[in-house]
C-alpha cells in the first residue's frame, strides 16, 4: 500500500502543472543536465584511454618488452644470449649496441640514437623495423633511419650519411672523433616524433667494428614477451649479478603515472558537471514540497506515513535524475559510435602519433561513472524528500 501511494503521488507531481510551469523547466533542465554531463564524462574518459593505449603501443614497439642491460663496465656476450635462449625459448631475443652520433651532411648537424642490431632477429620483435627492411637486404654499413631525419636532411636512396661518434680515434697531437659514412637504404615511422626524429638503425657488425667491440659482445638484449610483468622475474632468477633486466613500464614510469593524474583529475572536474545539474533536481524537488505542502499536511493528518512522503519525493528525484542517466548512456554511446565510426575529427599524426580520433572506453571507466552519477542523484533527491516530512501538519492546515 506504501508504494502504491507512493507510485500515485510521483505519477502526478511528474505532469505538467500549469499553475507552477518553472518547476517542470528546472526538471528538464535537471534531466538533460545528467544526461549531458554523463555523455560529456563518457567520451572524455574514452578519449583518454583511447590516447594512453596509441601512445602505450607506440611506447611498447620502440622501448620493448624487457631489456637486458649490463650493470658494470663488461659488456653482455653471446654466452649469456645463447644461455637465456635455452632456459627460454618461447621468448624472442635480439642482441644490440647503441650510442650517440651525430649526422652530418653540408653544414647541417643534427644528434641522433644508433643502434646495431641483427636485422632478421630485430624485425620478429620490432614491427616497425620489420615494415621499414621489408624486401630488403641490409648489408654492412647500411642505414635504415627514422622518417623525420630522413626528410629534414633530404636523403635518398643509397646516398651516404656521414656520422660522427662520441668515440675519438688518435689524430696527429689530438685526438678527433671517429667519423663513418653509411648507406642509407630506407626509414620507418614510429608514429611518434621523438623516435622518427633521432633513431638509427644499422647492422649489428658495422657498429661492432665502429665501436671496436669484440666478436659476440654487445651491449644489451631486447626481449618480445607476451606476459613480460610475469617473465622479467623469471629471467631476473636466472641473470648473473653483473646483468639487469628493466620492463617498458619501468622505463616509462613518470609519463604513465602522469596521464593517470590526469584522469583522475578530469573524471573529478566532469564528475560536477553532473553534481551541479543534481542542484537542479534538488531545486524543483523543493518547489514541488512547497507548492504541495498543504497537499502533503492533508496526506498526514488523512493517515498516510511519513515514510511514504520520503519514498515519494526520493523516487521522484531518481526518476528526474535516473531517466537522465538513461538518456545520457544512450546519448554517449551514440556519439562514441559516431566519433568511432566516421572522420569527424582528424589529427594531425605527426604529433599526436595517429590520424583518427582514439576511442576507448573500458568497463571499469563506465561503472565509476554510472555509480558516481547514480551516488549524487540519490544524495540530491534525499534532502528534498527528508524536508517534504518536516512539514508541520497543523500549521499548514490552518494557514493555508
Amino acid at each position: 500500500m506504501q508504494n502504491n501511494l507512493s507510485l500515485y503521488l510521483v505519477k502526478k507531481y511528474l505532469r505538467f502543472d500549469k499553475s507552477q510551469p518553472f518547476i517542470t523547466v528546472i526538471s528538464l533542465l535537471a534531466f538533460f543536465g545528467v544526461a549531458i554531463g554523463l555523455t560529456v564524462l563518457m567520451v572524455a574518459m574514452a578519449i583518454m584511454n583511447g590516447f594512453d593505449k596509441e601512445f602505450e603501443k607506440k611506447l611498447f614497439t620502440m622501448n620493448y618488452p624487457l631489456s637486458i642491460y649490463s650493470r658494470s663496465f663488461s659488456p653482455v656476450n653471446q654466452t649469456q644470449l645463447n644461455m637465456l635462449k635455452e632456459q627460454f625459448p618461447k621468448l624472442q631475443f635480439s642482441p644490440y649496441i647503441s650510442t650517440q652520433v651525430i649526422i652530418k651532411k653540408g653544414n647541417r648537424l643534427e644528434g641522433g640514437m644508433l643502434f646495431g642490431v641483427n636485422f632478421e632477429q630485430e624485425a620478429k620483435i620490432n614491427a616497425i623495423v620489420a615494415a621499414a627492411v621489408k624486401d630488403k637486404t641490409l648489408d654492412k654499413y647500411d642505414l635504415i633511419t627514422g622518417s623525420e631525419i630522413a626528410k629534414i636532411h633530404q636523403f635518398s636512396s643509397d646516398e651516404k650519411a656521414t656520422l660522427i661518434f662520441t668515440k675519438n680515434d688518435p689524430g696527429g697531437m689530438s685526438l678527433i672523433p671517429k667519423m663513418k659514412r653509411f648507406n642509407y637504404q630506407g626509414s620507418f615511422r614510429s608514429g611518434l616524433m621523438a623516435y622518427d626524429k633521432a633513431y638509427m638503425y644499422t647492422t649489428l657488425d658495422s657498429l661492432a667494428q665502429v665501436m671496436q667491440y669484440e666478436e659476440g659482445h654487445f651491449d644489451g638484449i631486447h626481449i618480445y614477451s607476451d606476459d613480460p610483468f610475469v617473465d622479467i622475474e623469471k629471467i631476473r632468477k636466472t641473470l648473473p649479478d653483473d646483468l639487469g633486466i628493466v620492463g617498458w613500464w619501468q622505463m616509462n614510469g613518470n609519463f604513465f603515472a602522469a596521464l593517470a593524474l590526469e584522469k583522475r583529475a578530469l573524471f573529478i572536474v566532469l564528475m560536477l558537471i553532473i553534481l551541479i545539474a543534481s542542484l537542479n533536481i534538488i531545486s524543483s524537488l523543493l518547489m514541488t514540497v512547497m507548492n504541495r505542502r498543504k497537499e502533503i499536511a492533508l496526506l498526514l493528518s488523512l493517515g498516510a506515513y511519513k515514510k511514504e512522503i520520503k519514498n515519494t519525493f526520493f523516487y521522484l528525484g531518481l526518476v528526474i535524475g535516473g531517466g537522465g542517466m538513461l538518456f545520457g548512456i544512450v546519448l554517449g554511446s551514440l556519439t562514441l559510435f559516431v566519433l568511432g565510426s566516421f572522420d569527424i575529427i582528424s589529427l594531425p599524426a605527426d604529433v599526436y602519433g595517429t590520424a583518427r580520433l582514439p576511442l576507448d572506453l573500458s568497463m571499469l571507466d563506465f561503472v565509476l561513472i554510472v555509480v558516481g552519477t547514480s551516488v549524487i542523484v540519490a544524495l540530491s533527491s534525499y534532502y528534498p524528500a527528508y524536508k517534504a516530512t518536516q512539514i508541520n501538519v497543523l500549521d499548514t492546515l490552518r494557514n493555508e
